[in-house]
């Protein structure tokens, strides 16, 4: 029992068995934690005790990879992982981001090699830890050179207070840039079967330049877990889906349509729709490594037993031609966070 109350109630044999995958000098567990809705963006975040409770039970599934932001909670979510993780950190991979943070209460995107600086010796307070161990620009400021950037993350590396660099939302093209600077450990982007805008080119930059890819938002949202049926009443009124065009009822409805199939599909392989959404991703590549959120301790133990579900071509064919770019409707950004992000597009 730690101080937060809480006793694994796993089997042992619960507790050690997850296959691992290559992060730049790491071997992390195949699927990690993104910690960001214990903190923002989907609502009201849970007390801090639970919050905790999770991350501890996330270790005790074999979870050694956690993810986290300047931006979640504008700083609350690094000190909940410091406070939390901190006895636990000779075992654990930890990932942080900067280049867009909180100031005065609003989000802000800013690149600058001074900001980014400063805001890893504020990040490394906020964690309690002398180094971070993959530090990503969080977006890419487009005013500012990509190389400028991240020059200052490798100055940071040289400085021994981080050890990788990453990058988010970027292209191939603006991956292969920074790359000449300094190798990128890992790029992050979204990627699910409803969100496949990767394989246009940066799923295949990153297996060339040995460059791992990290997988947010797997589960497309909670879609491919079945239990969002309604996301006018399911919803909280500040959650950033209510912002997604996918989301809106008339597209969702849409959406929904797709459901039945993949529910059957689930049931035929014998695992959880969530497991199925995730265990597609790992069949992707072994540089794939997707990081799914959640606040429910059911549906942490109901992901993490993804990593033992294989899958045969057969059903992997079948996925891919149910759900993709061209059976899910609406963008996945709104037009004004899409100026923001330098992904490809199927749209282009």
């Amino acid at each position: 029992m730690d101080g937060f109350g809480y006793q694994s109630s796993l089997a042992p044999t619960e507790t050690t068995e997850m296959q691992q995958r290559r992060l730049g000098e790491f071997e992390v567990s195949a699927l990690g934690l993104g910690c960001m809705n214990l903190s923002h963006a989907y609502g009201t975040p849970p007390p801090p005790e639970q919050a905790g409770k999770l991350l501890l039970r996330a270790l005790d599934h074999g979870i050694n990879f956690f993810d986290t932001a300047a931006l979640y909670g504008f700083g609350a979510n690094e000190t909940l992982l410091g406070n939390v993780l901190k006895p636990h950190r000779s075992k654990i991979v930890l990932a942080s981001k900067c280049g867009m943070t909180g100031v005065d209460g609003k989000r802000v995107i800013d690149g600058r090699p001074a900001t980014l600086k400063r805001t890893c010796d504020e990040a490394l307070r906020r964690l309690q830890t002398d180094v971070i161990d993959l530090y990503y620009l969080h977006r890419w400021d487009k005013p500012v050179p990509i190389e400028d950037s991240v020059g200052a993350l490798a100055d940071l590396v040289q400085a021994g207070k981080i050890r990788g660099i990453g990058l988010s939302e970027v292209s191939a093209a603006t991956l292969r840039r920074a790359h000449a600077v300094h190798p990128i450990t890992a790029l992050q982007s979204e990627y699910s079967l409803w969100t496949r805008n990767a394989e246009l080119g940066t799923l295949a930059a990153c297996r060339e330049l040995g460059t791992a890819y990290v997988a947010f938002s797997p589960l497309a949202r909670a879609f491919l877990t079945g239990t969002l049926r309604d996301p006018e009443t399911q919803l909280e009124a500040k959650d950033i889906r209510r912002q997604m065009p996918r989301f809106e009822p008339a597209n969702y409805a849409i959406n929904l349509e797709l459901l039945p199939e993949y529910m059957r599909i689930a049931g035929e392989v014998g695992c959880t729709p969530a497991q199925l959404a995730l265990a597609w991703l790992l069949a992707q590549g072994e540089h794939i490594i997707p990081i799914f959120g959640t606040r429910q301790p059911e549906h942490l133990d109901d992901n993490a037993g993804a990593a033992a579900v294989a899958l045969d071509s057969n059903i992997v064919a079948r996925l891919d031609a149910l759900i993709n770019q061209r059976t899910v409707v609406g963008p996945r950004y709104n037009a004004a966070t899409q100026l923001e992000i330098d992904t490809e597009n199927f749209s282009d």
